[in-house]
């Protein structure tokens, strides 16, 4: 095995066995973000990372919890900030892609100088390694 991919599977091995710790605690962090409290008409339910409490009920078997009025009144103020940027920024999408019509013709010149040095560039490597080959010598392909 060459020294370099030595290297690199060595650095791999490195990164997954620490990765793996990181991925632990955050799943246990996440698992241990929620605290359920037994209460008179149910649970409380608090989120220990925002401090928000919200009422849940055992209906049937199933916990279901339900947002208080506050917090649903955040949600929706919320929900219509992120409809304001959206809209925004479909309109600012929507004008730029109306503004980019046809280039300029100083944009067309600028563009084709590009591409032209690029060829050149290009071909004049293409004949360097020709030159190259004649050079050495073709070799017997037979």
């Amino acid at each position: 095995m060459s020294r370099h991919l030595c290297s690199t599977v060595v650095l791999a091995g490195m990164v997954m066995a620490s990765a793996a710790p990181v991925a632990a605690l955050a799943q246990e962090a996440s698992q241990n973000r929620f605290r359920l409290e037994k209460t008179e008409s149910g649970f409380v339910r608090l989120d220990t990372q925002s401090g928000a409490l919200t009422m849940c009920r055992d209906e049937g078997g199933a916990l279901t919890c339900r947002m208080a009025a506050d917090e649903r009144a955040a949600y929706e103020k919320e929900l219509d900030l992120l409809e304001k940027r959206v809209t925004a920024l479909e309109k600012q999408q929507g004008t730029a892609a109306a503004r980019t019509g046809v280039p300029s013709e100083d944009e067309i010149e600028t563009s084709l100088s590009i591409m032209e040095r690029f060829m050149r560039r290009f071909f004049g490597l293409v004949q360097e390694f020709k030159e190259e080959e004649q050079q050495q010598g073709m070799p017997n392909r037979t």
